[in-house]
């Protein structure tokens, strides 16, 4: 019997596309907006320096008669930031956009938008990975003494507001100036009855953090009451004079098996001991991530080099870090002509392609990697700030060039190009009034 079946007929098949396109994961952007806004004059060079007068000491005695003080002398911290020029930019052939079914100049604007704020928000954590006081859960030393169990805690909390509190860090929603009194009234601008304009910290943690904070039936609770008090994006709710929002853009580390390089002639490396460490930054937010233990005791000859086979690892590139001959600790990116060929980077043993060999023929640009965890524990940090803790430094605020007509470089309008820069930076302006707590979580990506 002749039965017609589909298959005979696919060329008369006309698949079908939805006019909608797919939405994108969502990213939570907080920590930008913390930042104290600083303006950057042109015409002033790229680095932002601001000033701090220390406090005199206080007088340690009662005058005596007749006779003045020593006096005191006027003291000065300055702290310094250099602003950066970012940008990025999408082309498109006229054949893509005549042919292609979605808009794809008004997508490129479209994904150029998130590229931008998810930018900033990337760069600010970088930048607050600096805060250089730092706590470890359950009172561990060092982020490679952290086990899995050691998740946050109502203590460490405590800990953290009554540590911020007691150096003077500001808070959110404070006097800039020291109390004398406090308006306990119910109409006062300060009036105690509104929990919204209490003074307070803020901590910015993962969701995998907050989950494990969640879990204290007490935090719960609070945070429940506190839904209708909420002040910021994604804010969760208030704990011991602390406000918790949460992003999963904060940055997390794993520490991974070391990868055992061996040495080499050819190359410029002097005769000595070498310590080398790899580290995996994913390709879409480009954190160093997956951090690899230190290999140290690597025995290098007169002009050598050093040989690492890269994991073939999907989603991530690579850096390669050796350290000076005789140290134990790298803290200088190597050489290496498989990485990057142009640009500020260009030679340095970074953004290198998966499953690749790669020789290291000397030391480069000094860049210290993160800390590894120990292997096969993932780190999780929270930013705990005052007001005044970081700025955002702005040279040149963010531009947009939407590029359609034809010109000397591109006589036949061939292309389209969606791009942006922008220059700015972030100023860690005191380090005492913020901090950085690590834990590890209960949670992960597992599913099940």
């Amino acid at each position: 019997m002749a039965v017609n079946t589909v298959s005979s007929f696919q060329a008369d098949v006309e698949q079908y596309i939805a006019d909608k396109t797919l939405p994108l994961v969502r990213r939570q952007l907080v920590v930008y907006q913390f930042g104290d806004p600083l303006e950057l004059p042109k015409g002033r060079g790229a680095t932002y320096t601001a000033t701090r007068y220390q406090r005199v000491p206080l007088p340690f005695a009662p005058l005596s008669e007749g006779v003045p003080p020593a006096g005191e002398l006027l003291t000065i911290q300055q702290v310094s930031a250099t602003a950066l020029q970012w940008g990025d930019k999408i082309t498109i052939t006229d054949v893509a956009e005549l042919t292609i079914k979605h808009p794809l100049f008004k997508k490129a604007v479209e994904l150029t938008g998130l590229q931008v704020s998810e930018t900033l928000e990337r760069n600010t954590f970088n930048a607050l990975m600096g805060f250089t006081q730092v706590n470890f859960v359950n009172s561990r030393g060092s982020r490679a003494s952290l086990v899995t169990g050691d998740v946050i805690n109502i203590h460490e909390m405590n800990r953290a507001f009554s540590m911020l509190l007691t150096l003077g860090a500001p808070r959110f929603d404070g006097d800039e100036m020291t109390d004398t009194k406090i308006d306990a009234s119910a109409g006062g601008a300060r009036a105690s009855s509104n929990p919204r304009t209490m003074p307070h910290y803020v901590a910015v943690l993962h969701p995998f953090v907050a989950g494990d904070f969640r879990e204290n039936s007490a935090v719960n609770q609070a945070w429940s009451y506190s839904d209708i008090n909420r002040l910021y994006n994604y804010e969760l709710g208030e704990w011991s004079g602390i406000r918790f929002c949460m992003s999963n853009l904060v940055p997390s580390f794993v520490g991974v098996a070391v990868i055992t390089a061996t040495a080499a002639g050819g190359g410029n490396l002097t005769a000595g001991t070498y310590a080398v460490q790899v580290t995996a930054s994913d390709n879409q937010n480009q954190f160093e991530s997956r951090i690899y233990q230190v290999q140290t005791g690597l025995v290098v000859g007169a002009n050598g080099t050093i040989s690492v086979v890269l994991p073939a690892l999907t989603g991530y590139t690579f850096n390669v870090y050796v350290s000076q001959p005789g140290s134990t600790s790298p803290v200088n990116l190597g050489l290496t002509t498989a990485g990057p060929t142009v640009g500020p980077m260009q030679g340095q043993a970074t953004q290198l392609a998966p499953g690749q060999t790669v020789v290291i023929t000397g030391i480069g640009t000094a860049q210290v990697p993160p800390a590894a965890p120990a292997t096969g524990v993932t780190v999780y940090p929270t930013f705990i700030f005052g007001r005044g803790a970081y700025g955002q430094i702005k040279l040149d605020d963010v531009k947009f060039t939407y590029l359609k007509e034809g010109d000397k470089s591109d006589p036949l309008n061939q292309l389209r190009i969606v791009g942006w820069k922008c220059f700015y930076g972030t100023l860690i302006q005191n380090q005492q009034f913020a901090m950085r707590l690590e834990s590890t979580s209960a949670f992960n990506l597992t599913f099940g």
